[in-house]
C-alpha cells in the first residue's frame, strides 16, 4: 500500500515558543512539561513532584499546556487532511501551501480550504456545470474595458446546457463569483472582525404579550464587543426556548463598500455592474449568514468558558470547604407530605439510626416530631444538627429552633446545601454503601455527611448537580464535565486521602488511580486490614511502579510506624528527607513535638536552602516542600479555613430591618455578584457595586463557603429578595 504523501509540519520547538509567549515562561518549561505528559504522568503529580522539571509551572498552567500541545497536534493533522485533498484536485500551490503550513488557527486553515471542500449542489456548481466559468473569469479578472457585455455572455448560451438566454448566462457568472467571494479567506476574516467590533446584537420578543423570565430582552440592543457573558447566554436560552428572535446587525452599505474595495481592483471593466450585483448577492445570501452564526458561535464559546471557569472556582471553593470534625450529627431533609427523613452519624460518618418526623402540613404533627428529635439527640449524644436547603427547608429549621430553645439544648444547627442529595442517593454508589435503606433516607446521611467532611461526600456526586454554577445546563457538557473533573482531581489530590477510611469514590480521585484500582484498594483494606505503611500499596492487584509513583504521595496512612507515610512527601524523597534531618541532627519524632525545629536548626547553622539543597543532592522546591510538611505532618489544609456559620435561633424575613448587620455564608459567586445565605428563607444579594472591594470581578474578593458580614439594604417581601451590601 503506498504510503500517503506528508507535507511541511509546524516544528515542535515552534509550538513550544508559541505556548511559552502566551503563558510568559520559557519554551524549555513547555517542552519539558510536555515530555512528562506523553510518559503519561498525572498533572496533580508533575505539579507537585516535578517542579524542578517544570520550573514550579502550576496546574493551572500545566493543564493549560496540555490543552494547547493537544489543539496544535490536532492543528497540524488536520493540515495534512487539508493539503492532501487540494493536491489530489491539482490545485495546492506554493503560495496556498506556505499559507496553510503557517497557519495558527483552525479558522485559517478551513477558510483557506474552503474553496476546494467538496460540497453540495449550489447555484455556483450548478453553473459551472452548465459551462459558465470562463464567462466568470472575465468577470472575476476585469481586464476588458471596452465591447458589449452581452455579446460576451452570448457565447455561453446553451439550450443543451440548459442556458437559454444572456441574462441566465450573466446570472449564471455571477453566481461563481458569488462564492468565489464568499471562500475568499481575506473577506471572511475581514467580516468576521467587522461583525465582532461593530456589529450590534438585537432581541426582540417573538410574542411580547407573552410573560417570560426574558422580558428585559423583548427590544434589546447591546454592542456585539462589550455584551457580558451571562446575557450571551441568557438570550440564547431565549431564543432556544422560543421566545426571542435573535440577530447581529451591521451596517450593510459600510461593509458591502470595503467587500467591493478588496474585490473590484478595475472600476473601467465593462462587467462592473455585474460585478456589484455579485458582490451584494454573495453578501446578504452567502456571507452575512454564514459570518453571523460563526460570530455568535465565536461569542457563545467564550461566554461558556467564562461560565465554566466561575463554576469550577466555585466548587474547588465548596470542595475545600472545612470539615466538621469529632462531632456527631444529625442529617435531615426537610419535605412536607413525606415528611421529614432523619438521620444521625457518628464522628466517623458511620451510620447509627435513623427515621421520619411529620412536622409539617399536611398531617402537622409537630410536637411528636420534637420528642422524636430530642430522644435521637439524647441517645446518640448528637452535637450539630443539618439541615438541608431544600423544600420546607426554613419551616424544619423553626422546628428545631424551638426545640433547641424549649429544651435548652447545648447544640446548635446549619443549612447545609444539599444540591445533588437526590442524584446520590438514587444512585448505584449509594445503594452499594447503603443496600438495605431506601433512597430517602440515604439522601439525609448524605446531608450530615457533607457537614462532617465534605469532600469525601461531594466526590459521589456528578459536579453538575452540585449547583454552584451560571447557566451550567446551557454550555458544553463534554467541555463542562472536563472542567469540573479537573477541580475534583485538583482538590482531592491537594488535600490528600486517608488510604485507610476513604470510600473508592474519593481514592479514585487520586492521581493515577482509576474506578478498578480504587475498589481494588477497598477490598484489599477489608481482607487485610488497615493499611500500615505505603509501600503496602504494591500488594494491591493492579498496582504496579508507575501508578504507585503517581498516587503514593497523595495517599495518606496515619497508622504508619514512618511520619512520612502521613505527609505529602513522596516516598522517592524519603531518602533526601533522612539525609536533611542527619545534618541538622534532628530525630523525626522531635518534630512531633516542635514544629519549628527545622527551621531553628537551619538558622542556627547557617545554610542557606540553596547550600541546604545542594548538600542532600535535591532541587530547592523539593526541599522546600520537605520541610514544609515536616513542620506539619497530617495537616489538612481545609482546616485553616474558618468553619459553617452555627446558629440556635432562627431568623424570619420580616424580621429583617434595613441597616442590620449580619453573619453570612456565601452560597454562590456569579459575575454581577454574590448570593449570601443569613439564615432566612431567601438568599440575599450582594450586587457587585456592593462589594468592599475595587475590583470588578466578585471572585476575586469572596468565595463559596466564606463566612462573611453583610448589611441589609432593602427588604422586598413581596417578591421575596433581600439586597446586601458588604460595605460595612
Amino acid at each position: 500500500m503506498e504510503k500517503s504523501k506528508t507535507y511541511p509540519r509546524m516544528s515542535d520547538q515552534d509550538i513550544f515558543q508559541l505556548i511559552a509567549e502566551e503563558l510568559r515562561i520559557l519554551p524549555q518549561q513547555v517542552q519539558n512539561t510536555v515530555e512528562l505528559l506523553d510518559e503519561e504522568n498525572t498533572i496533580p503529580f508533575i505539579a507537585r513532584y516535578r517542579k524542578e522539571v517544570t520550573g514550579k509551572l502550576n496546574e493551572e498552567q500545566i493543564r493549560f499546556i496540555q490543552t494547547e500541545v493537544n489543539y496544535f497536534r490536532a492543528l497540524e493533522e488536520r493540515k495534512q487532511t487539508v493539503l492532501r485533498s487540494i493536491d489530489e484536485q491539482g490545485k495546492l500551490t506554493s503560495d496556498l501551501l506556505q499559507k496553510i503550513v503557517k497557519a495558527c488557527k483552525l479558522q485559517e486553515v478551513e477558510d483557506l480550504y474552503l474553496p476546494y471542500r467538496p460540497r453540495r449542489k449550489t447555484r455556483g456548481s450548478i453553473a459551472k456545470a452548465r459551462g459558465l466559468e470562463p464567462l466568470a473569469d472575465l468577470m472575476w479578472k476585469q481586464k476588458i474595458e471596452t465591447g458589449d457585455v452581452n455579446e460576451y455572455a452570448a457565447v455561453y448560451v446553451n439550450a443543451e446546457k440548459e442556458v437559454f438566454s444572456v441574462e441566465e448566462a450573466l446570472q449564471g457568472a455571477g453566481d461563481i463569483v458569488a462564492e468565489r467571494i464568499s471562500d475568499d479567506a481575506e473577506v471572511r476574516q475581514m467580516l468576521r472582525k467587522i461583525f465582532h467590533d461593530e456589529g450590534v446584537i438585537v432581541t426582540q420578543a417573538k410574542d411580547s404579550s407573552v410573560r417570560s423570565d426574558y422580558e428585559m430582552y423583548y427590544d434589546y440592543k447591546e454592542a456585539v464587543r462589550k455584551i457580558v457573558p451571562h446575557r450571551i447566554l441568557a438570550i440564547n436560552r431565549g431564543e432556544t426556548e422560543g421566545f426571542l428572535r435573535v440577530k447581529i446587525d451591521v451596517e450593510r452599505e459600510s461593509v458591502i463598500k470595503q467587500i467591493s474595495q478588496h474585490v473590484i481592483s478595475n472600476p473601467k471593466s465593462i462587467f462592473i455592474e455585474h460585478l456589484k450585483v455579485a458582490i451584494e448577492d454573495s453578501y446578504d445570501r452567502l456571507l452575512a449568514p454564514s459570518i453571523e452564526r460563526q460570530v455568535r458561535s465565536n461569542i457563545t464559546e467564550k461566554a461558556e468558558k467564562h461560565a465554566i471557569d466561575i463554576f469550577a472556582r466555585n466548587l474547588r471553593n465548596l470542595l475545600l470547604q472545612p470539615p466538621v470534625a469529632g462531632k456527631r450529627i444529625m442529617g435531615i431533609d426537610p419535605g412536607y407530605r413525606t415528611g421529614c427523613k432523619v438521620a444521625v452519624i457518628d464522628e466517623t460518618g458511620k451510620y447509627l439510626e435513623g427515621t421520619t418526623i411529620f412536622p409539617h402540613p399536611p398531617q402537622d404533627a409537630r410536637e411528636e416530631a420534637k420528642r422524636i428529635l430530642w430522644d435521637l439527640i439524647n441517645k446518640h449524644y448528637v452535637d450539630v444538627i443539618a439541615i438541608g436547603n431544600g423544600t420546607a427547608s426554613r419551616e424544619t429549621e423553626l422546628l428545631v429552633a424551638e426545640m433547641i430553645k424549649e429544651r435548652e439544648l447545648d447544640v446548635v444547627y446549619v443549612i447545609v446545601n444539599e444540591a445533588g442529595a437526590s442524584v446520590y442517593s438514587a444512585s448505584p454508589l449509594a445503594k452499594e454503601e447503603f443496600p438495605d435503606l431506601d433512597a430517602s433516607m440515604r439522601g439525609n446521611i448524605s446531608i450530615a455527611r457533607r457537614l462532617l467532611d465534605p469532600l469525601a461526600e461531594l466526590v459521589k456526586i456528578d459536579p453538575k448537580s452540585i449547583g454552584v454554577g451560571l447557566y451550567q445546563h446551557d454550555v458544553n457538557q463534554k467541555k463542562l464535565a472536563e472542567a469540573l473533573n479537573a477541580v475534583v482531581e485538583s482538590v482531592v489530590n491537594y488535600v490528600g486521602v486517608n488510604v485507610n477510611t476513604a470510600s473508592p469514590a474519593l481514592l479514585e480521585q487520586v492521581a493515577g488511580l482509576n474506578s478498578r484500582l480504587a475498589k481494588n484498594i477497598v477490598e484489599y483494606r477489608n481482607k487485610n486490614g488497615k493499611f500500615l505503611n505505603r509501600r503496602q500499596l504494591l500488594l494491591v492487584k493492579g498496582m504496579g511502579e508507575k501508578v504507585f509513583q503517581q498516587c503514593a504521595g497523595f495517599l495518606r496512612v496515619p497508622e504508619s510506624d514512618n511520619l512520612l507515610d502521613n505527609t505529602a512527601i513522596h516516598p522517592e524523597s524519603y531518602e533526601a528527607t533522612q539525609q536533611l534531618l542527619k545534618v541538622l541532627q534532628i530525630r523525626l519524632d522531635e518534630i512531633k513535638t516542635d514544629s519549628q525545629i527545622l527551621r531553628r536548626a537551619i538558622q542556627d547553622k547557617n545554610f542557606t536552602l540553596k547550600k541546604l539543597a545542594e548538600q542532600i543532592e535535591v532541587g530547592e522546591p523539593t526541599l522546600e516542600d520537605i520541610i514544609s510538611n515536616l513542620e506539619k505532618p497530617g495537616r489538612d489544609p481545609r482546616t485553616e479555613l474558618p468553619p459553617p456559620v452555627f446558629r440556635h435561633d432562627v431568623l424570619k424575613m420580616e424580621d429583617l430591618k434595613e441597616g442590620m448587620i449580619l453573619k453570612g455564608t456565601v452560597r454562590n459567586v456569579v459575575d454581577f455578584g454574590v448570593f449570601v445565605d443569613i439564615g432566612v428563607k431567601q438568599d440575599g444579594l450582594v450586587h457587585r457595586s456592593e462589594l468592599n472591594s475595587s475590583s470588578k470581578n466578585p471572585l476575586d474578593v469572596v468565595a463559596v463557603g466564606q463566612v462573611v458580614e453583610v448589611k441589609v439594604l432593602k427588604v422586598d417581601l413581596e417578591r421575596q429578595r433581600i439586597a446586601l451590601s458588604m460595605k460595612i
